[in-house]
């Protein structure tokens, strides 16, 4: 590919509002364009990226059995409606009407559409079991797209879908799906990429994994034991919280006065937070009469997601006017609500000493002894994890990272099955519902991750595997009659054995060697006047900024050992 040729601009400026580096990145070296919020068109440098990591995705799920398919974007409503998500699902799945005025939606993923193909086509246990997969766009009308291509609208995934007639068989398989996706994630160049436990969210289903690749700019936290194996989404981790006891004494009602929040009323009192008992309450969606308060260590988070799991339903933060709950001063002594579900976490349990809201305006109570003074049937797991408490595992110090989520699996069981009234003939001659796996891997996501793990102040640092081209053919002062001459020949011979991006631009040195290294090739070849006088070209590894000067002769075997030493590395 000539660079007077491509399709692309590349800028100098960093755009105004971007803040991931890979965002930046990406629209400086002119690898995407934004069409509107959280969605982008791939330029043909970046469509060259995506195929690749397309390519080796394909090689993998084909190793374990995956037979491609190509299932619609556009499906009717009646699918998701025998599933329960059409419903369930919020604004971020796109409802339309066609011109005969019947329902359809946007596929922002598609169990539905993958239990509707095998429906009645696949009707044995001896058929069982087998994984279709595609390749497709989808649409999911994400509330705050960010960060470029970290977080859109519109995006190209590979979603996999396997049936069993066992769990058993289920648990096999999904360890193949487990070891594919981490060959997957080593091939295309992630250095970082972990699996950790999550949760399965919409989906649903009895487990979920992740895999995350750990970078600074990502959005989801990841805690991680570095001692032992734990390895969970902050959604479902769990940690071993070291209980505090106070001196204990009569319940007395104490004078705070404006003091609601926990920092105020630990500055009023001079307690610390721990010593606090905080309450937060949520609004159940579709359930308007319906409050969750929620009574945890004032030095504490609710995790919503495990919130969510236990009462099963979407929750939202409760405004409390039209309550008789009073802000800041709610607290779990003598407190009466109708339709109200009243939760503790186990942060509480066997509290002692303890400071809360006296359900009275600027009155807080001191000295609350939960198992003397409250009678709690149950204590729930509803805190977020905090850095340095106790591994669930072994008990040592865990650490929160940042991660990028760059695919996903799922145990679902029998959830669409059932629903949708898939059967298959048993080994008993009795009909049952096969039970499935689902499996993700969002390609735009792993581009642009990639370019978070591999960058520097310069531009892009592509892996050999992924990047657009291999080499980065630069001849200096084009102008000059034999500089152009060779750099045609070389053109010509190199691209009979690598993928060359030839800047056959008439511009400065300055501005070729800023747009290569910009643009993250892995290798650049440089001749220019003074290396053509020594019949030599200078060879450029973009990665570490080693230089080597090497005969004309000899240029095509000394790249083949420069690549053949980056593949060995996976670099």
């Amino acid at each position: 590919m000539r660079l007077t040729k491509l399709v692309s601009e590349r800028i100098k400026d960093i755009p105004s509002g971007v803040v991931a580096k890979s965002h930046n990145l990406l629209l400086r070296a002119g690898y995407i364009k934004q069409v509107s919020n959280g969605i982008y068109s791939l330029m043909p440098s970046a469509q060259r990226v995506s195929l690749k990591i397309i390519n080796i995705i394909r090689e993998e799920m084909n190793k374990i059995d995956g037979q491609e398919v190509l299932m619609p974007v556009v499906m009717p409503k009646e699918l998701w409606e025998k599933s329960g998500r059409f419903y369930s699902i919020g604004q971020e799945m796109v409802r339309f009407k066609d011109r005969n005025n019947h329902d359809m939606l946007l596929g922002m993923t598609h169990e539905e559409a993958a239990v509707h193909l095998c429906q009645n086509t696949v009707k044995s246990y001896d058929q069982l079991p087998y994984m279709i997969y595609q390749i497709q766009t989808k649409f999911r009308d994400e509330a705050r797209p960010r960060a470029g291509l970290l977080r859109v609208r519109e995006f190209i995934m590979k979603d996999a879908y396997s049936f069993h007639t066992s769990d058993a068989d289920l648990q096999n398989y999904y360890q193949i799906v487990y070891q594919a996706y981490q060959k997957i994630f080593k091939r295309i160049g992630m250095k970082n990429c972990i699996a950790v436990s999550s949760d399965s969210g919409m989906m649903g289903g009895k487990r979920a994994d992740e895999f995350q690749l750990l970078v600074e700019a990502g959005e989801d936290n990841i805690v991680i034991c570095p001692h032992c194996d734990y390895k969970a989404n902050m959604e479902v981790a769990t940690s071993i919280v070291e209980q505090q006891s106070y001196s204990d004494g009569e319940l007395e009602e104490v004078f705070t006065g404006k003091a609601k929040s926990i920092d105020e009323v630990c500055n009023c009192l001079n307690i610390p937070s721990s010593q606090t008992v905080k309450a937060v309450c949520y609004a159940v969606c579709k359930d308007s009469e319906r409050i969750v308060i929620c009574f945890i260590r004032g030095d504490k988070e609710i995790n919503e997601a495990k919130l969510k799991k236990i009462i099963g339903a979407d929750i939202a933060v409760k405004d409390l006017d039209d309550t008789l709950l009073i802000k800041g001063n709610i607290g779990p002594y003598m407190l009466n609500i109708e339709n109200a579900t009243i939760l503790f976490d186990n942060t509480l349990k066997n509290g002692c000493g303890l400071v809360c809201g006296a359900n009275k305006d600027e009155y807080h109570l001191k000295n609350l002894n939960i198992n003397r003074d409250l009678k709690v049937e149950q204590f729930y797991d509803l805190a977020k994890v905090s850095e340095g408490e106790s591994c669930p595992i072994c008990g040592k110090p865990l650490t929160i990272k940042k991660g990028i989520e760059v695919g996903n699996i799922f145990q679902l069981g029998t959830k669409y099955t059932k629903s949708m009234g898939m059967t298959i003939q048993d080994q008993n001659g009795q009909q049952i519902n096969p039970i499935m796996g689902c499996y993700g891997i969002g390609v735009g996501r792993s581009l642009a991750g990639i370019v978070e793990e591999n960058s520097d102040e310069k531009g892009i640092v592509w892996p050999l595997a992924i990047a657009p081209w291999h080499i980065y053919l630069c001849p200096i002062r084009s102008d000059d009659e034999q500089v152009k001459s060779e750099a045609e020949k070389l053109y010509k011979s190199l691209s009979n054995k690598f993928e060359v991006l030839y800047d056959d631009r008439v511009v400065s040195a300055g501005v070729k060697l800023t747009d290569s290294e910009l643009m993250g090739i892995p290798l650049r070849v440089v001749i220019s006047p003074r290396t053509l006088a020594n019949s030599t070209a200078e060879i450029t590894i973009r990665k570490t900024g080693e230089k080597v000067f090497v005969e004309l002769d000899n240029l095509t075997d000394a790249l083949n050992k420069i690549i053949k030493k980056l593949e060995e590395n996976n670099e």
